[in-house]
């Protein structure tokens, strides 16, 4: 590949013991991130309670988001949603047969 060009499907690790955080982007008020989950979720009791919105999109795997008000919802590859600042929401879980890759941007 020329100089500079990443692709997020590549340097994922054979096992992955804790979800993997990355900035893809940083600025100001605005960043991206690429989040690699396999079998994770949240602790229990734990809340996102972001100042940020966020726009989420899983391009690899699945997930289900818990939200506080006691709704959850499933995501397949190429669903995305938008999660308001101050939603409080957790990973329920991920899938454990493959990696979950999201792409997370925060505004």
């Amino acid at each position: 590949m020329p100089p500079g060009v990443k692709n997020l499907y590549v340097n994922i690790p054979g096992k992955i013991p804790e979800e993997i955080f990355e900035d893809i982007l940083r600025a100001d008020k605005f960043r991206i991130e690429r989040i690699i989950s396999k079998g994770h979720k949240s602790k229990k009791d734990f809340w996102y309670d972001q100042d940020e919105n966020e726009l989420v999109l899983l391009l690899k795997g699945e997930a289900q988001l818990g939200f506080e008000d006691g709704s959850k919802i499933d995501l397949k590859e190429g669903d995305y949603l938008i999660i308001p600042a101050h939603l409080k929401h957790r990973v329920e879980r991920t899938s454990e047969e493959t990696e979950t890759i999201w792409l997370a941007v925060f505004y």
